[in-house]
């Protein structure tokens, strides 16, 4: 935590040219897309795994206010650094090019603000859109307390899963003495070579399918258009008859081209390469920030057991699909309280 609260004091204290700042903008913004992404897994898998009251309540979170202006920092933090991890790409790729870096840093800002303008633009539209049609506009609209309480629990979680990795740190530490010496510098392993060019390649492969997933579910049709009833979602041909949440995941999933439910194709390959690149990502980070040998192994034990979950979780839940009992139970729930306002 020291060398941390000193390279943020640094940071601000040192008035160092774009390539500083393209560096602390790169890890913030990668960390906090990490952020968003554990949340989704998980909040994701409710569809498949749980009674589908979960997701559809993360769903309307989702379309609260404070969302509402987190899913703008989300974007905007998700295509710089999609763009700047491009530019490291390129210039690793050709090292001779790194005279260019200021250059290039300057180029991905521009680069990052066209694209932000009319993405921007048009999820600003559809925010106004939404809350304009809204019946009543007050306290409760912004779901404070539900968000409170269901974040909290994902918080205790993570708390949970790094004590883990410590106490698991500390008894590997008793079981192998020397454990937590000073280590001198080692070199580079067949492991951390390909994890570097892994963190490269699945960063370009990363580029489309996120992008993609950007403009179908903030841009296109948006996340206030997930519980719409009668809606068509993007890259179907089936109404959401209940809408709900959960629905919606459930026609996307179930689509088939050629034979092949495309989503769940689409989604499991989102999954995998976002999820190593953006936790491998933190360790590296871990690794700058936590130099107390058993603080940092207990840290990184706790990262690979949220990759593994996280994968495990994602992956069940994609496969799985959502079952087909959930949605046609919704669609009659949805019918019956159609059926008792009629007769109001």
């Amino acid at each position: 935590m020291t060398s941390l609260a000193l390279t943020i004091s640094e940071t601000l204290r040192y008035r160092g040219k774009i390539g500083q700042w393209s560096w602390v903008l790169h890890r913030i913004t990668g960390l906090g897309t990490l952020f968003f992404l554990f949340l989704h897994v998980i909040d994701t898998s409710w569809a498949a795994l749980y009674p589908p009251s979960l997701y559809n309540r993360a769903i309307s979170q989702y379309q609260s206010p404070l969302f509402t202006f987190g899913e703008f920092v989300l974007v905007a933090c998700v295509v710089y650094h999609a763009i700047n991890g491009f530019r490291i790409v390129l210039f690793d790729w050709r090292p001779q090019w790194w005279k260019f870096q200021a250059r290039a840093a300057n180029i991905v800002l521009g680069v990052t603000l066209v694209l932000l303008i009319p993405t921007f633009g048009l999820m600003f539209a559809e925010t106004i859109r939404h809350y304009t049609g809204l019946a009543t506009f007050n306290f409760d609209t912004f779901k404070l307390p539900e968000i409170i309480a269901d974040n909290s629990r994902f918080a205790l979680g993570i708390i949970a899963l790094l004590a883990f990795g410590i106490i698991a740190s500390a008894i590997y530490s008793v079981i192998a003495p020397g454990a937590n010496a000073p280590r001198k510098a080692l070199k580079r392993s067949r492991f951390d070579t390909f994890m570097w060019t892994y963190m490269r390649a699945s960063g370009v492969l990363i580029l489309p399918l996120v992008f993609g997933h950007l403009a179908m579910m903030h841009v296109i049709q948006g996340v206030f258009n997930i519980s719409v009833h009668n809606y068509i979602p993007i890259g179907t041909t089936m109404i959401n008859q209940s809408g709900t949440a959960v629905e919606f995941v459930a026609l996307r999933w179930n689509t088939m081209f050629a034979g092949v439910f495309v989503w769940r194709v689409y989604d499991i390959l989102l999954l995998i390469l976002t999820i190593i690149h953006g936790f491998y990502g933190m360790h590296y980070a871990l690794n700058d920030y936590i130099h107390n040998a058993l603080v940092n192994r207990g840290a990184q034990i706790a990262i690979f057991a949220t990759v593994i979950g996280l994968l495990f979780v994602g992956g069940i839940a994609i496969l799985s699909g959502v079952p087909a009992e959930t949605v046609k139970m919704l669609q009659q729930q949805t019918a019956q309280a159609a059926a008792q306002v009629a007769v109001k």
